[in-house]
This record gives structure tokens, C-alpha cells and sequence, in this order.
């Protein structure tokens, strides 16, 4: 199981785009998502990082990807945002529920919450999903690919006051179901027969500091 300790920083969200965010957390530690779980049928690993940081008050992820192909077709709340570009993150504080927190190259969110038996999962409304407040870049030199996406996720979503010293497990993902190179990588590694993220037992353990 990995770990992962997300720093206490203060953030200033009140110009809130790309540039401005990413210079805020451009010292943060860099982690990849690389483990390429289901080589034999998807073997494509793009290439994919993260930076994680928490305020109390929101999580604030970055996400930057460099991928042969950019799809971007979903842009309401709940929709299939894994067929896009997407990156992916899911969160339990008790290792049985959790949230997955799905978003496309647009910012095009979808969140569930709920165990990993799917009839006991709801998502989100809209009108929530939109609470968490995102800021794009894409970039296309030479037909190479990459794209970055900031997403802060307000603590009030997960049903908490504050973050600070709470143990949690998540994983961390990226995937692109329909992409013409279909892949779903993953930050800790998956031990099961077929792709499926919805695998609490094998979340990795993080620490709010």
C-alpha cells in the first residue's frame, strides 16, 4: 500500500484560473499515476502526475497528462465523463464508503458516494458536483498532446469541518473508455482480473497533515 502525506498550505482562490492556482502549488512533491494494471488488454500508459494539498476547507488537486489522443465530449454534471480524457479520484475515511470524484478535460464532474456493491451507490446532484470549482489547460505543439486540470473539492461535500490530521485511503486514476488507446491506469496498484476502480481494498493510505 502506498502512502501519501497532503500538505496544509494556504491557497489564495480569489483570482481564480489556471496560471494563478499552479504557481501556488508548483513546489508541492509530484506523484505519478503509472501502474498499468491490465497490461495483457491495456497495455497504453500515458504519461501522468498529481500534486494533492488541503487548506481545511477544500482538497486542491492538480493533474497534468500527456496522452496521444484529447476527447471531450461530456459537459453536464453525471454524464460518462470516464469515456473522455478523464482523471479520477477516490476518497474513504473508513475504508468500506467512499466518494469518486470523476472529471473530464472540460471539468465536467460526476460524484458518487457509497459502498463498492453498486446498488448501495448514489451520486451526487448537480447543483453539488458544481460546488467543486476547476481550471483547464490544453496544449497541442507538433500533435503532442498534454493537458492540466486544478480541481478544488470543498471539504462541506465530504461531510467534514476540517482535514487536518485525518487518516483517509484513496487512489488516484486516469482513464479514457472511449479513446481509440482505451487505458486505466491507476496511483496504487490494482490486484483484480479486469479493470474496476471501485476497489476500496486497494486505496491507498493518505494523511491530512
Amino acid at each position: 500500500m502506498k502512502q501519501l502525506t497532503v500538505p496544509k498550505i494556504n491557497i489564495n482562490t480569489e483570482h481564480f484560473d489556471y496560471y494563478t492556482l499552479g504557481q501556488q502549488l508548483k513546489n508541492l512533491p509530484s506523484h505519478s499515476i503509472s501502474e498499468v494494471n491490465w497490461p495483457a488488454d491495456y497495455p497504453y500508459c500515458p504519461s501522468v502526475k498529481f500534486q494533492a494539498a488541503h487548506n481545511d476547507t477544500a482538497i486542491f488537486l492538480h493533474y497534468t497528462v500527456e496522452e496521444e489522443f484529447v476527447k471531450a465530449q461530456f459537459v453536464r454534471p453525471n454524464e460518462s465523463v470516464w469515456e473522455d480524457s478523464c482523471v479520477e479520484f477516490f476518497l474513504s475515511f473508513d475504508k468500506q464508503h467512499y466518494y469518486n470524484f470523476e472529471f473530464n478535460v472540460l471539468g465536467t464532474g460526476l460524484i458518487g458516494y457509497g459502498t463498492e456493491v453498486k446498488a448501495e451507490r448514489t451520486r451526487l446532484s448537480a447543483e453539488e458536483i458544481l460546488k467543486v470549482k476547476t481550471t483547464t489547460s490544453v496544449v497541442n505543439v507538433e500533435s503532442k498532446k498534454s493537458w492540466s486540470i486544478i480541481l478544488v473539492i470543498p471539504t462541506e461535500l465530504l461531510g467534514k469541518e476540517q482535514l487536518s490530521g485525518t487518516k483517509a485511503y484513496a487512489n488516484f486514476y486516469k482513464c479514457g473508455d472511449g479513446l481509440p488507446t482505451p487505458h486505466f491506469i491507476s496511483w496504487n496498484r490494482i490486484e483484480h482480473p479486469t479493470p474496476n476502480f471501485h476497489l476500496p481494498t486497494f486505496f491507498g493510505e493518505i494523511q491530512f497533515q
